[in-house]
């Protein structure tokens, strides 16, 4: 017999900026150490991208602890993908907000994020500090195969989810030719498709948004919080995270100087943080170009390096930044040493990258049912993550390019600039384990920690034997 559950308790209203929510209704309240373990469990075993992390989410706080309703974890989800942002690691800030307020908010998306970030940093030591070894050459071979089969699946996971109108088609394409023939900038192009999207769903939203999607009817469930103080209680939000997200790039640049690598850092990645709609794969193509072109800090190849390191740990899979926060910081790290400055990189970027993410949720979870089932926004989302699958297919032929050949140009054409490859310069090897990878995940559905390994291993093979 399932163990009964203690009723519902009364919350205080918490005094500060955010409102401590009720428990949903039918559901249990647990202390506030038992839900910080939930969430540190929840952390740790965050494997698989959003998708496992929110399945994750469901069966411990939907079936097993019943700490939120069915709805109510719905709800909260769509309202998370109408966001920038890790949507798993926001879902998780907001279920610990309906539990506890404002410090549960803060713990639980804190405890989903701390896992992840410490294992990616000690990788980005070990990388930084081993990178040039054989060994490490060799493993790093095989994981890029497999993390190109990875973002091909998740061209075409995403393609089949978001691709189901002709505008939606013609805006994937749109995308990809100007990303990778104009070279427009990742973040006009998200603009861009959400104006379309909220113009379109105002307008005729049959043409984007179908049945079943995030917008739904725009009768949203009418479980209002108590004490919201409206444009108030938001300013004071707004102030306080606001306050937060630019205090240390104030810091580091009064301590460190402006013309230091970490206001660079902070700056750049914070820009990253408003525009990350469709997960970290529709932004690293961006990223890579401006760490490695324009600002120096990577060389070409290191961000699948860095992505590989990424698909290994738990957590979300925008921690990648993490990783070029480190690298940045460590090969530039001003007067500290290489250790210290980039151990100060990855923080940075880490807490510009996340605490966006805390006022998002902070100041629409009361609402959360209302923006859930906003179409015009619904719209917006559904244009932009069509324009995402052409901005991941533009990653894949990237990542394609750099795994595949040894040296990319450009192809001139006019007004076109895209890369090309010397194609003297394919690597068979490399081409087979690609599409070995491929065929192991899109054809017997391999998992992708087991084709992650399975290429490290064959790497490693062929390290021994050249």
């Amino acid at each position: 017999m399932p163990p009964i559950e203690p009723p519902p308790i009364e919350p205080t209203i918490d005094p500060g900026t955010a409102v401590d929510p009720p428990p949903p209704a039918g559901t249990a309240r647990p202390s506030f150490r038992e839900a910080a373990g939930a969430f540190a469990k929840i952390g740790l075993l965050g494997f698989g991208g959003p998708a496992g992390q929110i399945a994750l989410m469901h069966r411990i706080l939907v079936e097993e602890k019943r700490w939120i309703s069915e709805p109510r974890f719905l709800a909260a989800l769509n309202y998370c993908m109408l966001l920038p942002g890790p949507e798993a690691q926001q879902l998780a800030t907001y279920v610990g907000w309906r539990l506890h307020g404002t410090p549960g908010g803060l713990v639980a998306g804190t405890l989903f994020v701390l896992p992840g970030f410490l294992v990616i940093l000690a990788l980005s030591v070990v990388y930084a500090l081993y990178q040039e070894t054989a060994t490490l050459a060799a493993l790093f071979f095989g994981l890029k195969a497999a993390v190109l089969a990875i973002v091909v699946e998740a061209v075409v996971r995403v393609g089949r989810r978001a691709l189901k109108s002709r505008l939606a088609v013609a805006l994937a394409a749109a995308a990809f030719v100007a990303i990778f023939a104009f070279g427009v900038p990742f973040p006009l192009i998200i603009l861009a498709a959400g104006l379309v999207g909220f113009t379109v769903a105002r307008r005729r939203p049959e043409l984007l948004i179908g049945a079943g999607s995030a917008a739904g009817d725009g009768a949203p469930d009418r479980e209002e919080q108590p004490g919201e103080r409206g444009w108030r209680r938001a300013g004071g939000l707004l102030a306080l995270y606001g306050g937060l997200w630019i205090a240390p790039i104030v810091a580091v640049a009064v301590l460190l100087g402006t013309a230091s690598v970490y206001p660079a850092i902070a700056l750049f990645f914070s820009k990253m943080a408003v525009v990350t709609f469709g997960g970290a794969y529709a932004v690293l193509a961006y990223v890579a170009q401006q760490a490695v072109e324009t600002h120096g800090w990577l060389r070409p190849g290191e961000m699948l390096d860095g992505l590989a390191l990424a698909e290994t740990t738990p957590g979300p899979l925008i921690l990648v930044l993490t990783y070029v926060g480190f690298l940045a910081a460590f090969r530039d790290p001003g007067g500290l040493a290489p250790l210290a400055g980039g151990l100060l990189g990855a923080v940075l970027t880490t807490w510009v990258t996340f605490v966006p993410c805390f006022l998002w949720i902070f100041l629409g979870a009361p609402h959360v049912e209302r923006l859930a089932g906003n179409r015009a926004l619904a719209g917006a989302l559904a244009a932009i993550t069509a324009a995402v699958v052409g901005v991941i297919l533009n990653l894949a032929v990237w990542f394609a390019l750099h795994t595949l050949f040894g040296a990319v140009g450009t192809l001139a054409l006019g007004p076109f600039a895209p890369p090309w490859p010397v194609w003297s310069t394919l690597d068979p090897v490399a081409l087979a384990l690609a599409a070995a990878a491929m065929l192991a995940m899109l054809r017997f559905g391999v998992g992708m920690l087991p084709t992650l390994a399975l290429a490290a291993a064959a790497g490693l093979a062929r390290g021994l034997l050249v």
